[in-house]
């Protein structure tokens, strides 16, 4: 050992850890606040407050404003949920299977240029709700505690 190097204690160990697992925490959480204000305010609103598009676009599936007011609703309630941490997880999960029936819509009813997009915001919330698993149990627990 040189006289340059320090030996690695535990306190110096996770010392230089702990650059490498903050920054993936702090990107995922940047993740989640910008896919949770994206269902919130750029998916939700538009359909929450009859945007034009949004009525058209729901009238031209048969699903009306009720339709409508369901889907952006799940929204809201997705992209809030991605907000809190004990319910991220879930939330992701959410979203992902209301993507998937996003995305069958799209296929076989809409054939609009933007077929691909509920796929894509897929991986996103896929990789949250497997970083955010922990959280599933801790809320089991406090469930089954209330219950």
């Amino acid at each position: 050992m040189s006289e340059t190097t320090v030996p690695a204690t535990p306190a110096t160990a996770s010392r230089s850890r702990t650059p490498r697992g903050r920054a993936p925490r702090i990107a995922l959480s940047a993740l989640q606040i910008v896919l949770g204000l994206f269902y919130a305010f750029a998916s939700a609103l538009p359909k929450l407050i009859a945007h034009p598009s949004a009525a058209e676009s729901f009238d031209k599936l048969g699903w009306g404003s009720a339709g409508m007011y369901i889907i952006g609703t799940l929204e809201l309630a997705g992209g809030v949920a991605l907000l809190i941490p004990l319910l991220s997880s879930v939330a992701a999960v959410a979203l992902s299977a209301l993507m998937v029936g996003a995305f069958i819509v799209n296929v076989t009813v809409v054939h609009g240029p933007y077929v691909a997009t509920p796929l894509v915001l897929i991986l996103p919330l896929a990789l949250i709700a497997w970083a955010r698993r922990s959280h599933n149990a801790e809320l089991v627990r406090l469930v089954r505690r209330r219950a």
